[in-house]
């Protein structure tokens, strides 16, 4: 199965190079999307040398609309098999790529979620960011009558049929519930692996903030009940 792995990416600067290092790195047959969500940081510049590199290409948004939106406009031209999302920032390694890829490799699932809760090593950083992350978990798993331990994660994997059968609308963070709600109503085999984590703190350059937070419990309630 070749393998896509979909980069969105705004304001990188600091880590893109050493992520499509890492990207590169990983042993298996992929192609690479990058899609710069209208970056005003140098990010662009960066980017060029990868537009006519083999196995690479990269969209440029004209203006910023967020994580979700930048994610349509890779998923519209995706040819793998099978897709992963790989933030920029470096807080996802992805040496771990095999970890999430083995479940449906071996064809026992449809979509996999790379969880920092499960015994993966992870940085120690926000007790308050963790306590919303299982709130707004619990509250996804109530509606979607799953058992996730990390609905928030923002390493995922799945088949393409998968991104192919259901209509995303969320443009910002709202993509991780309603991606949750909507493969969970189509009754597509979810499993969960234990993933590593090196979370960043505001001042190295992290965006989720508690309005996010506030938002993805909307999006929750939106898309349980209105879709």
């Amino acid at each position: 199965m070749k393998l896509s792995v979909v980069i969105p990416v705004y304001n990188e600067k600091k880590t893109l190079n050493e992520l499509i290092l890492r990207v590169e790195a990983v042993s298996i047959d992929k192609e690479v999307i990058i899609i710069d969500d209208a970056s005003t940081d140098g990010t662009r510049d960066l980017l060029k040398k990868y537009e006519k590199k083999e196995g690479f290409e990269v969209i440029y948004r004209p203006k910023n609309k967020g994580k979700g939106a930048a994610l349509r406009a890779g998923f519209e031209i995706v040819k793998g098999e099978v897709i992963i999302i790989q933030d920029a920032d470096l807080e996802y390694n992805p040496k771990d790529f095999h970890v999430l890829l083995e479940p449906i490799f071996d064809k026992r699932a449809d979509v996999v979620y790379g969880s920092r809760f499960l015994g993966g090593s992870h940085r120690v950083l926000f007790f308050w960011h963790y306590i919303a992350n299982k709130f707004l978990t619990t509250l996804s798993n109530m509606f979607t009558n799953i058992n996730l331990t990390d609905m928030e994660t923002g390493y995922k994997a799945f088949r393409r049929e998968v991104i192919e059968s259901i209509s995303l609308k969320s443009n910002r963070f709202g993509f991780e519930p309603e991606f949750t709600m909507k493969v969970a109503q189509r009754k597509f085999v979810i499993y969960e692996v234990p993933i590593s984590y090196d979370g960043r703190d505001y001042s190295e350059g992290k965006k989720i903030n508690w309005k996010d937070g506030v938002a993805a419990l909307w999006f929750i309630l939106r898309f349980r009940f209105f879709n």
